[in-house]
C-alpha cells in the first residue's frame, strides 16, 4: 500500500505548483513578477480601501509635489521627495542634477542623505519616504541600503522604474532588507507636473530651433 502524500506532495503535484516551477528561473531573474513580493499599487481614488495610506502620507506627498515644483522652476526634472517620521518632516529633496551636474543628485537620493545626517543613523527603519516619482534602480538600491521603513511613490516611471516597472529590486527578497512600497499615491498629480515639464521644454527647442532658421541668412 503506497504511503499517503503530504500537503507538500499534493502542492508540488499540483497545476498551481507546475506553473510555480516553470516560471521560477524568470522571476528569479527579475523577468517576472513573484506574488509573495508583488507591490501594493492604487490611485488616490481608492484610498478608502487601502489602510495602509493615511492622511499624513497624503500630506507629505503633497509636500513632495511642492518641491518638484521648485525643480521646475530651477529647469531641473520635477521630481520632490520627503523623508518623515509620523507628522515630523527630517528631510526633502528636489531634483538637482542640472544644477550641480552631479549625476546621483535625485531628488530621493539628497532626502535619504539627509535624513540619515539629521538623525545621525544610516539606518531609516522608522522612516517613510513619499517621492513623486517611481525610483530608478539607482534610488531603489538607497532605499534598501539606507533600510527604509515605507517608500510611497506617485507615478511609475515606464523607462527606469525599479519598484515595479522594470524591475522590483525594493521586492527583491535575495537582498537583505524590503520596505513596504506602495506606489500610485496621488499619481496623477504626480505624473501631470512631469508631462507639463516636458511639454514645456519640447516647446522651447522648437522655438529656439525655429528662431535660428529665421536668423539664418537668405
Amino acid at each position: 500500500m503506497a504511503p499517503a502524500s503530504n500537503a507538500h506532495d499534493q502542492d508540488w503535484y499540483s497545476p498551481q505548483g507546475l506553473l510555480s516551477r516553470l516560471f521560477l528561473p524568470l522571476r528569479r531573474l527579475g523577468l517576472m513578477p513573484d506574488p509573495r513580493t508583488r507591490t501594493r499599487t492604487h490611485s488616490h481614488l481608492h484610498l478608502r480601501h487601502d489602510p495602509g495610506v493615511t492622511a499624513i502620507d497624503l500630506a507629505m506627498m503633497r509636500r513632495a509635489i511642492e518641491l518638484a515644483k521648485q525643480a521646475a522652476a530651477m529647469d531641473e526634472v520635477p521630481v520632490g521627495a520627503v523623508v518623515y517620521q509620523g507628522s515630523r518632516i527630517i528631510a526633502e529633496g528636489y531634483n538637482l542634477r542640472e544644477a550641480t551636474c552631479d549625476p546621483v543628485t535625485h531628488a530621493e537620493l539628497l532626502a535619504v542623505s539627509k535624513a540619515g545626517r539629521a538623525l545621525k543613523d544610516w539606518r531609516l527603519n522608522e522612516c517613510s519616504v513619499a517621492v513623486t516619482l517611481e525610483p530608478c534602480p539607482m534610488c531603489a538600491g538607497a532605499m534598501v541600503n539606507g533600510r527604509v521603513g515605507r517608500l510611497l511613490y506617485g507615478a511609475t516611471d515606464p523607462k527606469a522604474g525599479a519598484c515595479q516597472t522594470l524591475y522590483r529590486i525594493t521586492a527583491d527578497r535575495r537582498l537583505n532588507h524590503q520596505p513596504v512600497v506602495i506606489g500610485g499615491v496621488l499619481a496623477e498629480e504626480c505624473a501631470q507636473l512631469l508631462k507639463d515639464f516636458f511639454r514645456q521644454r519640447r516647446a522651447d527647442i522648437r522655438a529656439r530651433r525655429d528662431g535660428e532658421q529665421v536668423r539664418q541668412p537668405a
